[in-house]
């Protein structure tokens, strides 16, 4: 049988973004702009290229940034349609195309990953579902396309929830969700073990979970049954770890690249690196570079 769709993405922004004060007192981490467009962006463009129309927010009080981000800003779409600005006309309405649906909801306290989650279950209604770190700005290949969507294809294959992961050095296993299981080719595996941040001692292997999830719905009950773990927090690694006692769960290990935005050294790498993509501003960047690394 044919799995249903994935039509709704899940995107946890609720969070804090204490790493970056004083810069997120005010504003939300994920509108922190990388070039000339907030993380969050990224990510729903990500997820829209993936064939999901559905984009679900978890936010909290401070976030309403993000709601009006990817609402119709009426004056400024009619002052740039006053003075002919065409083109900058259709960068602010390409934010939201048409067919695209944003929703949020409150998650009232921080009570971690697998939490946030499970407040979009209302919305997401019984279906399949796409989770997205902003945070983490995934960059795909030509040829295989948005990492989100090589999960996407991954799900239409498998129908089992799928879950990112890349390798990860020894001594940054405590960073992340850890998976061992039984390899079933290059990119793919049959998870047997779901570890959240073991020492490297004790971590199962070097295969980290990043931040893209495409999950059954039968991980809300998980979620919610499940005790807190690491932190006193609702972890979704514990949750996917239940759900693993009746579902099979797959690791993917995806084509592309991984900016750890939510650290300053991964969002200068990210700001750097997608500049000299630009080739309006590659020649000036590089220049500036040069003269720097000379001194």
């Amino acid at each position: 049988m044919t799995p249903t769709p994935v039509r709704k993405a899940v995107f946890p922004v609720a969070g804090m973004g204490t790493r970056f004060l004083p810069a997120t007192k005010a504003m939300p981490k994920e509108m922190l702009p990388v070039v000339d467009k907030p993380l969050i962006q990224y990510a729903v463009e990500e997820a829209y290229a993936a064939g999901i129309r559905e984009m679900i927010f978890v936010t909290g009080r401070h976030k309403r940034a993000i709601d009006d981000h990817f609402d119709m800003a009426y004056e400024l779409e009619r002052e740039l349609e006053d003075a002919g600005k065409e083109a900058l006309l259709e960068q602010v309405r390409s934010v939201k195309p048409d067919d695209m649906v944003c929703i949020a909801i409150r998650q009232p306290k921080a009570l971690g990953l697998g939490h946030a989650v499970l407040c979009a279950e209302p919305l997401v209604a019984g279906e399949p579902f796409a989770v997205l770190l902003a945070d983490d700005l995934m960059v795909g290949t030509p040829a295989d396309g948005a990492v989100l969507s090589q999960m996407v294809r991954q799900f239409g294959q498998l129908g089992r929830s799928i879950l990112a992961v890349q390798e990860v050095p020894p001594e940054h296993t405590r960073r992340y969700g850890i998976v061992a299981g039984e390899m079933l080719g290059e990119r793919l595996m049959d998870v047997r073990e779901i570890v959240e941040k073991p020492a490297p001692e004790v971590a199962p292997s070097r295969w980290g979970v990043a931040g893209r999830y495409v999950l059954t719905p039968e991980v809300f009950q998980q979620i919610r049954e499940q005790p807190r773990g690491v932190g006193g927090e609702i972890q979704l690694t514990d949750g996917i770890a239940g759900l693993m006692r009746s579902q099979k769960v797959y690791a993917f290990r995806y084509e592309g690249k991984r900016y750890d935005c939510g650290s300053k050294e991964g969002f200068l790498e990210a700001t750097v690196e997608l500049a000299m993509q630009r080739p309006e501003l590659a020649p000036g960047l590089r220049e500036t570079m040069q003269k720097l690394l000379a001194t």
